[in-house]
């Protein structure tokens, strides 16, 4: 089943959509970050259809998703001042963070480990669906696994379609980019994964922050991770991508026409509005994801531009990388794993 609730919120199909989560059913529903592909996160066997239908490792654990704050003392415990202060102030919004999970929450959830990952969507239709629904709702980004996130039905419903009970349209998502991930460590916020949450911001509110180690590595592939997006390939097309930054503007021109005159312009380029004309190349094979200086606005577009990039079927895809502050810290992180770590910097 397929509703488009972009412009209002069907109250019957709402219903519709409730109880098949309830029943333990995959419904794919947006957030303001991405799509997600949702189920009861109380149903083991329910959360089970989740990692068949993306092709999901069962050692990558996924976020639980709560409509409200009250409801985080149903499935986490123990929770200490700092992690408190950090509810309060990111909650609801782009934010995940690791607490001690208790019980209820079925092991395949957090891939067998005694800590959960929560967040509370700051989106009005995801929110509608996990109120009256009445149950926690497990939900990764809505994409085959390894495959770029869905920022818009469009791009992850071919994919899908017929692997889920309900698919809800919600429009373009605001921000583009996957939850900020923290855990708490001996009173200091650690930010596993970086999202639109920024280390700025944390440190802001608690007075310390640290990035941790693994967010720039390639892991183990026998780690053990607490956070999604930390292992694998992930965020990734079919096609061979190379990521490029240099901190001159100038250099970066250079070395992306130094491929695309290696590839014999066989590439498609993925980059920002005022570089286009500075490549000489055909319309469609230069992708603008926006200004080089609003990285908001790359941020929104950069997983749609991956998807349009791999259908054009080049022999590789060259992405302007940008500088690691802010929500660029994020996007740089996700084009790392994108690129498989094939990358410039200079």
């Amino acid at each position: 089943m397929y509703y488009n609730w972009e412009e209002k919120t069907n109250t019957d199909e709402l219903k519709v959509v409730c109880n098949l989560i309830k029943n333990g059913e995959l419904v794919i529903f947006p957030t303001e970050t991405v799509y997600g592909i949702g189920a009861n996160a109380l149903d083991e066997n329910a959360v089970g259809k989740i990692y068949a239908a993306k092709g999901r490792p069962s050692d990558n654990p996924m976020i639980v998703h709560l409509a409200d704050k009250r409801k985080i003392e149903d499935i986490a415990q123990n929770i200490t001042e700092v992690e408190q202060k950090l509810i309060d102030n990111f909650m609801p919004g782009p934010f995940t963070l690791i607490l001690e999970k208790k019980d209820v929450i079925p092991d395949i959830v957090t891939a067998g480990q005694n800590t959960v990952a929560i967040r509370i969507p700051d989106n009005i239709i995801a929110r509608g669906i996990i109120t009256y629904a009445g149950v926690p709702v497990a939900a990764p980004s809505a994409n085959i696994s390894g495959k770029p996130s869905g920022t818009n039905i469009q791009d992850i419903r071919k994919e899908l379609e017929g692997k889920v009970s309900a698919i809800v349209d919600g429009g373009k998502t605001k921000i583009g980019l996957e939850s900020t991930v923290v855990k708490v460590v001996n009173e200091i916020p650690v930010i596993l994964r970086p999202g639109a949450v920024t280390p700025e911001e944390i440190d802001e509110v608690i007075g310390n922050v640290i990035i941790d180690g693994n967010v720039f590595k390639r892991l183990d592939y026998n780690a053990k991770v607490e956070s999604p997006g930390m292992k694998y390939k992930h965020y990734s097309p079919n096609t061979k991508c190379k990521l490029i930054y240099c901190k001159d503007e100038l250099d970066q021109i250079f070395y992306l026409k130094k491929y695309v005159n290696e590839y014999k312009r066989n590439v498609v380029v993925i980059g920002f509005n005022e570089h286009e004309e500075k490549l000489s190349l055909p319309k469609e094979r230069f992708i603008c994801v926006g200004p080089k200086d609003d990285y908001e606005e790359i941020a929104k577009n950069i997983f749609s531009a991956l998807r349009q990039a791999d259908k054009i079927e080049p022999e590789i895809i060259l992405i302007e990388g940008l500088k690691k502050e802010g929500i660029g810290l994020a996007i740089m992180n996700r084009l790392l794993r994108t690129c498989e770590y094939d990358y410039i910097e200079k």
